[in-house]
């Protein structure tokens, strides 16, 4: 492919070589949000189109705000990896991938500009309007890929996503006091936690051992959803949190 029209507009154009057919979907139903990871945002969009990285993503959003798309959206890209939500364990055939630049927490991890925000904002909105895509299919890649990923990170701004009704969110629970669960308990509240972050979508054996995949699950959830304190340990505020982000979400037709 020499090039394409953009999907989103004002976007620049810069192809990938890396990307491929949808399988067994007509079109992408959720967004997974990156950073990239790396020291510049022109090494990160250099890797991306580098047919040797084996990487992609849809989407790159810089800092000033320019965004450059490098896959079709109706191409599938390659950004998630081994990832998995609520029983798809190929995320790339369902998502659209946006790589937000960043230099994430190996490289002096940092806030967010605002007009890099604003740009992500926009673009979001774009494909959700063409896709149909629920707030709740709005995902940061450390969810399909707890403890693997930890991006785009506990500082980006989720809230303000949310104002702009991107994404599923609730405004969470003040953190502090101990936590109620941790390491090595077991019983019947341990399974209860595993369920419910089932239920909502994570990657997690239901086995009533608080184990270190349990705390892996639990700190991608706060990573997301409570970022005050990332710990992996379930205090109250976590909990809470989770159960009203399952509360909100809409109800299953039966």
């Amino acid at each position: 492919m020499s090039g394409f029209s953009p999907d989103h507009v004002g976007a620049e154009v810069r192809v990938s070589p890396n990307f491929g057919p949808r399988i067994g979907v007509t079109g992408p139903d959720m967004i997974v949000l990156h950073y990239t990871g790396m020291e510049t945002g022109v090494g990160a969009e250099a890797w991306l189109c580098a047919s040797q990285s084996q990487v992609s993503s849809h989407y790159l959003v810089h800092e000033d705000g320019r965004v450059v798309q490098m896959v079709r959206e109706s191409d599938r890209a390659w950004h998630a990896g081994k990832s998995f939500w609520q029983g798809v364990s190929d995320i790339n055939s369902h998502s659209i991938g946006i790589e937000i630049v960043n230099p994430g927490h190996a490289f002096g991890y940092r806030g967010f500009p605002r007009k890099q925000i604003e740009a992500v904002i926009v673009l979001c909105r774009g494909i959700i309007a063409r896709h149909r895509i629920a707030p709740h299919r709005v995902l940061a890649h450390s969810d399909v890929a707890p403890g693997r990923k930890v991006d785009p990170g506990e500082k980006f701004p989720w809230r303000e996503l949310a104002r702009s009704r991107i994404g599923h969110f609730v405004a969470p629970a003040r953190a502090g006091g101990k936590p109620i669960l941790a390491h090595g308990d077991r019983g019947a509240a341990v399974e209860a936690l595993q369920s419910m972050l089932s239920l909502y979508g994570y990657g997690i054996d239901i086995s009533a051992v608080f184990d270190e995949s349990t705390s892996v699950v639990v700190a991608a959830f706060q990573r997301h959803f409570r970022p005050r304190r990332v710990d992996g340990l379930a205090d109250r505020s976590t909990v809470d949190t989770l159960r009203r982000l399952l509360e909100a979400l809409p109800k299953r037709k039966s």
